[in-house]
């Protein structure tokens, strides 16, 4: 028997993506699906996919950048800061030398933090690195759809939003776990939630997802030095918003425990803030969760894709890009190799929150001014 499948999707499923939810569906011990307007087709489990299991722990259901997600804060200065486009250059050139975007030298690799350093993963190569790359990510961007923005709100006023995740930490602790995970006959790896192999895996997710979060902190640190440096603005501590997209939690709906896995969906209890950023050409927002029953209390995690990145490559071009994201400051040296990233390449971000009227509440609009992000 499938489990049901809820769905806010803007035009409907294509084959590829009904054909991937009902394999889904079909896993035993699946109680529940929830499928966000944002969701495409991934390997495995669909981004944009909520799975509710009762004793099962899906990997693929959470995917690999474990803790991947999403932090808000408002600037203390207005749009006019970066109408100079020679301030927009010196803040994408002082971006590019304090926040990384892949690895940092490791003489000069920032310690982890104590709990981080501290706590003990589950297999010695994950330890390993956790010493070696994850002191060299810390504090990194990361390529594709990750990204630090400068954005204006209704009001004028000048918000940083960043988004990035476990680097290459939450990808080995995926890999590493479904290695040793029995197979479904859907195909789907699973591991007992009660099991030692389930416990070594929620431990060693809990720790990409707090590494996660230790990495955004210290680029949005060096981000707010950068804007305290060049021109003197600070930000309002109190209108910080940072939630994740990629995530298994134990959670109550309808009565029953649950195993709540997300892969590109925020979990927004009802007034829980959150984010769905746009592309780097069309608008953001910031919403309050309504706490929809049948989506278990979840919200799109972003625009989605509507092209593979492949694809994107061939049928976009950089002058496309160029026009597509006309009034936004980026290295247009690098506008060749973000085809894949150009606002086409993705859902319409408004279909996607009409589409989930029902799961949030539209808290503000903002458009994106200057956008630091790496092919």
């Amino acid at each position: 028997m499938s489990a049901r499948i809820s769905a806010w999707l803007p035009d409907g499923a294509s084959a590829a993506l009904s054909a991937s939810l009902s394999r889904l569906a079909r896993t035993d011990d699946v109680a529940h699906v929830a499928v966000m307007p944002d969701a495409h087709v991934a390997d495995d489990v669909c981004v944009g996919t909520v799975t509710a299991t009762t004793r099962r722990l899906l990997p693929a259901a959470v995917g690999g950048d474990i803790g991947c997600g999403m932090v808000a804060l408002r600037l203390r200065a207005d749009a006019d800061l970066l109408a100079d486009r020679d301030r927009a250059a010196q803040l994408l050139s002082a971006l590019r030398r304090r926040v990384p975007h892949l690895l940092r030298p490791a003489a000069g690799a920032p310690p982890l933090p104590g709990d981080l350093a501290e706590a003990r993963l589950g297999a010695p190569r994950l330890e390993a690195m956790k010493h070696r790359e994850g002191r060299m990510e810390l504090g990194t961007l990361g390529r594709g759809n990750h990204f630090l923005e400068v954005q204006r709100d209704e009001e004028g006023a000048l918000w940083l939003l960043l988004h990035s995740g476990s680097r290459a930490m939450g990808p080995a602790i995926r890999q590493h776990h479904e290695a040793l995970a029995a197979r479904d006959p859907s195909g789907v790896r699973f591991l007992d939630a009660d099991s030692e192999a389930g416990r070594a895996y929620l431990d060693d997710a809990a720790w990409a997802a707090r590494y996660a979060r230790a990495s955004r902190a210290r680029m949005v640190t060096e981000a707010l030095s950068l804007f305290a440096e060049l021109f003197g603005v600070d930000a309002d501590a109190s209108s910080r918003i940072e939630i994740d997209h990629n995530h298994v939690r134990r959670e109550e709906h309808g009565g029953r425990a649950l195993w709540v896995h997300r892969k590109g969906a925020m979990g927004l209890r009802e007034g829980e803030p959150g984010v769905v950023p746009g592309s780097m050409g069309s608008p953001s927002f910031h919403v309050e969760g309504r706490g929809h029953p049948e989506a278990l209390g979840s919200s799109a995690h972003g625009a989605g894709r509507a092209l593979p990145r492949g694809e994107a490559r061939r049928r976009i071009g950089a002058r496309q890009l160029l026009r597509e994201a006309e009034g936004v400051w980026f290295d247009h040296r690098l506008a060749d190799r973000l085809r894949e990233e150009a606002p086409s390449a993705y859902k319409d971000i408004g279909a996607v929150m009409r589409a989930q009227r029902d799961l949030v509440r539209v808290v503000r609009r903002l458009w994106p001014v200057l956008v630091y992000k790496t092919p």
